[in-house]
């Protein structure tokens, strides 16, 4: 079977339990995957090793302070998994290191801050977010070296490894382009979400699906519960207030908190990346920073259509909500970028605002070309969206960019609904068009806070 035949059956559809994946705020790429990195690192060290030390280069180096990627390294090594723990257990393990004995793979091994070390300016051509984990020997002879990139919403790749793709079956519906997505569903008889549901279970049992799409669900109604019900001020120094909570119990005592309606909507949006922004324990939606977009959403669909449903009814729908932005999401991830170092933030925001309107749109009755609509209106207007964070932080404009990202796909959706699902831009015509505007953006406007906002806030 060549390449070509192997890409045809696999397709580019990505697992709902990879696209989202549970971890720590503040960034999948800046946060999540360098310490997944550094774990799978740490675990390759054999004996002998005597001292180690992480390059961070490109992205990775140039926003990785703001972005807690430095204690995410450490806790890396130490073995820590994002998606089970303690987020307190990363915070501040960086600054803390004084080159005494700390946990490294199974053992102790002396790290200073030195050890962690950002270089900017070097920028390897496979990613912008790239990170060289270096071991020596205790006479100064090199043990291992490995070269990691974070490409986006917490998943890595490591240099010279078979890629996932070529080892995963294939796909009973191997679509390669929202074209072929639709004509899928349609020789199945099904939905976009039933053409997620079969390709999912073609990657693990059911069962297992099942359970994992109401852990993700679960997951995504704890951190906006946590977000709601916090207080203070964001860690980083710009002292940003969190404004969600205030935010819903004005709401509340307006006797305007109706969970259908748009204000609720964008509070928990807020909530979801204030909760981010805090280093708390979020869902990538595809990303970290975009994390709020699909919470919000999916709570308002199961506002609007089953406030006080069974509690089966709305498993139902939460299941049918994520397997619709799972197969949306899959073609961003396949023919562009979810990466705000590859795109820019329209990489972020945009798809996760673009997966959000296409599932919104197909539990409230939508058809697949409705479905494929709504996702397109909604990238069509975040399109050459930079991601310029000020001080690096995933803070402004990010937390309000979640509650603009969940209104557009309100909108979009609303939109295709009174449509036919006939229209002018397909969607895999604004997916290759957010592609090519993020080849053309310049770097200062892809997560290097070297541009736009990023330098012309002045941080008091």
């Amino acid at each position: 079977m060549s390449a070509d035949d192997g890409e045809r059956q696999r397709g580019v559809h990505v697992s709902a339990l990879t696209l989202f994946r549970v971890g720590i705020g503040p960034s999948s790429s800046h946060t999540v995957g360098p310490m997944r990195a550094a774990a799978d690192f740490a675990g390759r060290l054999g004996p002998g090793v005597a001292r180690v030390r992480v390059r961070l280069l490109g992205s990775l180096g140039a926003t990785g302070a703001g972005h807690g990627t430095p204690d995410a390294v450490v806790a890396g090594l130490a073995g820590l998994d994002p998606s089970t723990c303690d987020p307190a257990e990363v915070r501040g393990r960086w600054a803390r290191l004084d080159g005494s004995p700390a946990p490294v793979g199974g053992r102790l091994l002396p790290l200073e801050q030195g050890d962690v070390q950002a270089a900017p300016l070097t920028r390897l051509p496979r990613h912008p977010n790239a990170m060289v984990c270096t071991a020596w020997a205790a006479d100064g002879a090199e043990v291992l070296q490995e070269t990691y990139y974070s490409v986006g919403g917490g998943a890595i790749e490591r240099e010279g490894a078979p890629a996932a793709a070529a080892e995963a079956p294939p796909l009973p519906h191997p679509y390669l382009s929202a074209r072929e997505l639709l004509l899928m569903a349609e020789a199945a008889g099904t939905d976009v979400a039933g053409v997620a549901l079969a390709n999912e279970c073609a990657l693990r049992p059911e069962a297992e699906v099942l359970a994992g799409l109401d852990g993700i669900h679960a997951a995504m109604v704890e951190c906006v519960e946590a977000g709601l019900s916090a207080s203070g001020e964001l860690p980083g120094g710009l002292q940003v207030p969190r404004r969600a909570p205030a935010f819903a119990a004005r709401l509340l005592a307006d006797g305007a908190a109706a969970r259908d309606g748009a204000d609720w909507l964008d509070a928990v949006a807020m909530a979801v990346n204030e909760e981010n922004a805090g280093g708390g324990r979020v869902v990538t939606a595809p990303t970290n920073g975009a994390a709020g977009i699909l919470p919000a959403v999916l709570l308002h669909a199961l506002a609007l259509r089953l406030p006080e449903g069974p509690d089966e009814a709305r498993t139902a729908l939460a299941r049918r909500f994520l397997l619709t932005a799972t197969a949306i999401g899959s073609l961003y991830a396949g023919n562009a970028s979810i990466s705000g170092a590859e795109c820019g933030c329209q990489g972020e925001v945009g798809s996760a605002s673009s997966m959000a309107a296409g599932a919104l749109c197909a539990v409230l009755g939508g058809t697949p070309a409705q479905v494929e609509n709504a996702a397109e209106i909604a990238m069509e207007h975040n399109l050459g969206l930079t991601c310029d964070p000020v001080g690096g932080l995933v803070q402004i404009p990010c937390i309000e960019r979640n509650a603009m990202g969940a209104s557009k796909a309100l909108v979009a959706a609303r939109l295709a609904l009174h449509g036919d699902g006939r229209h002018l831009v397909s969607l895999d015509a604004v997916i290759e068009t957010m592609r090519q505007t993020g080849l053309d953006m310049r770097d200062e406007y892809k997560e290097t806070a070297m541009g736009g906002l990023a330098v012309n806030v002045v941080e008091c």
